[in-house]
């Protein structure tokens, strides 16, 4: 099988546990205002691969991946090429290779489900805990979310939560208070992340001629991002 990738990371730290061969697959139904990544909006650009090609190549650093490390496919939305994503999932798996999914949630289906079952550890995105926040900012609902999150639940699948910190946003307790609960209600949830809101990607908006929503709004501090991690 085959499927579109926008870039490729062959030795990450920041996408799930350990050393990871990172592949960003390109394509999202998001529409995020915070986006890092709107070069990876178009599904029907890229570069093609085949599962076993992205699999041989990542096999090539598992000496680097230790006992946690492995695969992470991050995005764009790997759920949009869920049946690719799997697959690859599943390939590595033969190999002995860890797998885990950076992923909004936005989306369950039966090929979801199938890519899930070959899934060890998800990021999961949860950008905002206001469902109209999520509308206005994300372009999907927050019980879309809380849907998926459910489900891997259900399925006992390690999940590490993520959240981007946009000062004016979610930059407060409440919104961290809300997060930590959801947490709690969902035994597969064993990690909390808190990112910091970064504009490094005006250049990308610049360059593709796109305004960025959020140019007017400031990075947190050092201070603000530690108070509320204090909080969790």
């Amino acid at each position: 099988m085959t499927g579109r990738v926008h870039s490729i990371q062959s030795m990450g730290t920041v996408d799930g546990p350990g050393v990871r061969y990172v592949v960003f697959l390109q394509g999202c139904n998001l529409r995020c205002s915070c986006c890092h990544n709107p070069d990876t909006w178009r599904v029907n650009e890229g570069t093609e691969y085949t599962a076993e090609d992205i699999v041989s190549r990542a096999i090539r650093f598992r000496e680097y991946f230790g006992r946690e490390g492995g695969i992470t496919l991050s995005g764009g939305e790997p759920l949009l090429q869920a049946e690719f994503a799997r697959e690859i999932f599943e390939l590595s798996h033969k190999a002995g290779i860890n797998t885990c999914l950076d992923t909004s949630g936005s989306l369950l289906n039966g090929n979801v489900k199938a890519l899930l079952d070959e899934t060890d550890r998800v990021l999961l995105d949860i950008k905002y805990t206001d469902d109209e926040l999520y509308q206005r900012h994300a372009g999907c609902r927050l019980e879309s979310v809380l849907v998926f999150l459910r489900y891997l639940d259900e399925k006992g699948i390690a999940t590490t939560l993520r959240q981007v910190i946009i000062p004016t946003l979610n930059d407060n307790a409440e919104n961290v208070t809300r997060l930590k609960e959801i947490a709690k209600a969902h035994k597969c949830v064993d990690r909390i992340e808190l990112l910091p809101f970064r504009k490094i990607c005006e250049v990308k908006y610049k360059a593709m001629s796109l305004s960025f929503p959020l140019a007017d709004v400031d990075e947190p501090t050092s201070e603000r991002m530690t108070a509320l991690r204090t909080l969790l």
